[in-house]
């Protein structure tokens, strides 16, 4: 669904008229709302621990999630005092034209930037990666040995044209629906297996020593810790799903309950993930945790589990990959050609639209294989404003006059933390850039 578009307008508008559907329950707004929030975050979230420690981690998941809580909250009720039913639209009656705009454009790059993660994940999986110079084979090298056929670049192509190329193309997202499902299912399957994995190394005495509290040698180990502050707000920035889920519903107090609920238990999903990862691997955890899979457990059955974890969540992200691109391609299409006929119309444009996001996507999983650098730049980024700088200014503009003092005080202190902690955390990487280039 784009957030720009109406809610009760397919995604790609053009086919006839149905009944009116049953409004969805609470527990179904919780596993739409979940599934959007858990994606590629969560394979970056054990790297977290490594740099915060587990107590900061622990502490900084839960206040993320509290900040997400409240910034839905506030997207829902002023939201509801206006006339529109999206994003963009409240950010249109708050700040006019340009507020929607930038609500289009970071929605956008949140996208597109998952979706080049998704295809970085799928790589390492498939063909490996060499994080600080270690190396690790993906597992068609770790079958066939090494060939041409399955490097990084031949294995991400042969995944576009032949898996992610007949998906895309749909043009109705109703037809996704069977593969949403599976989707969900195999990342039950990586969060599941990979806790019983920990849940028995624990047992055997096989498991790394978590680091309670992060080691602060010197000033520049202090700035990375704000780094590891985007990837959660990363992991846990679904606002460009709020509308779509909450406009259904009968009450917006149903949407508020749900967003709850998905909180809580994303939160624990994502901090048992990150200790029981961190668990396995220590320091030597990677900024992608599947990549750390390849490593020899010493017998059959501990391989075939490796194996099944890192091509469950690889096929996962394979099968969520076209739903985000739904919504990339119609933020795109209205963002670029606001006044053209409708894109399920227009073959012409549909097909242009697909092929370059594929190809641009393609090309920066292949430049850049690292998803750390994506998820802080994102966290930093559009990411950041999406879910706290957005929902707070909408709060403090209040254009319809229903603000009340601890929203104020609220969406000030939600806004400070988030430009805040984003200023160190691009300082920081600058710095570091400038600094491993000089060495």
């Amino acid at each position: 669904m784009s957030p720009a578009a109406g809610v009760k307008a397919p995604l790609l508008p053009g086919s006839s008229k149905s009944a009116p559907a049953k409004p969805p329950s609470v527990s179904g707004a919780v596993f739409n709302v979940s599934t959007s929030i858990i994606g590629a975050g969560i394979m970056s979230i054990p790297a977290t621990l490594k740099v915060l420690g587990v107590v900061p981690a622990f502490v900084m998941i839960v206040v993320i999630a509290w900040l997400a809580d409240i910034s839905v909250e506030f997207l829902m009720r002023y939201t509801h005092a206006g006339d529109t039913t999206t994003y963009a639209g409240v950010m249109r009656e708050s700040f006019g034209r340009v507020g929607s705009i930038l609500v289009q454009i970071c929605v956008m790059i949140t996208n597109l930037g998952c979706l080049i993660i998704f295809l970085i994940i799928i790589g390492d999986v498939l063909s490996g990666n060499q994080p600080e110079g270690s190396v690790h084979l993906g597992v068609l090298q770790q079958w066939f040995g090494i060939h041409w056929w399955n490097t990084r670049a031949f294995a991400l192509l042969f995944t576009l044209i032949f898996v992610l190329l007949p998906l895309v193309v749909f043009k109705r997202v109703e037809s996704l629906r069977y593969s949403s499902a599976i989707s969900v299912f195999l990342a039950v399957v990586f969060v599941g297996i990979s806790s019983v994995m920990a849940i028995m190394a624990l047992l055997e005495g096989k498991t790394n020593s978590p680091r309670m509290v992060p080691e602060l040698d010197n000033k520049a180990a202090f700035f990375d810790l704000f780094t590891a502050v985007p990837v959660i707000v990363t992991a846990f920035t679904f606002h460009f799903n709020v509308h779509p889920i909450g406009f259904e519903m009968d009450k917006p107090s149903d949407m508020i309950s749900a967003v709850r609920i998905s909180m809580v238990l994303c939160a624990a999903i994502y901090f048992a993930i990150g200790l029981f990862g961190y668990l396995l691997f220590g320091d030597s955890i990677t900024a992608d945790i599947l990549v750390n899979f390849d490593q020899n457990s010493g017998s059959t059955i501990g391989s075939v589990l490796n194996d099944i974890v890192r091509l469950s969540y690889a096929l996962h992200l394979m099968l969520v990959f076209p739903l985000l691109n739904f919504s990339l391609r119609a933020n795109l299409d209205e963002f670029l050609f606001p006044n053209k006929t409708l894109l399920a119309k227009d073959n012409t444009r549909f097909w242009f639209l697909t092929l370059v996001i594929l190809a641009f996507c393609f090309l920066a999983a292949i430049a850049i294989p690292n998803i750390w650098y994506f998820f802080q730049f994102m966290g930093s980024t559009s990411a950041v404003s999406l879910a706290f700088i957005f929902p707070g200014a909408i709060a403090l503009r209040d254009a319809w006059g229903i603000s009340t003092a601890r929203d104020w005080i609220l969406a000030a202190v939600m806004i400070v933390l988030a430009v805040v902690t984003s200023t160190i955390a691009i300082s920081s990487n600058i710095y570091s850039l400038i600094t491993e280039n000089q060495s």
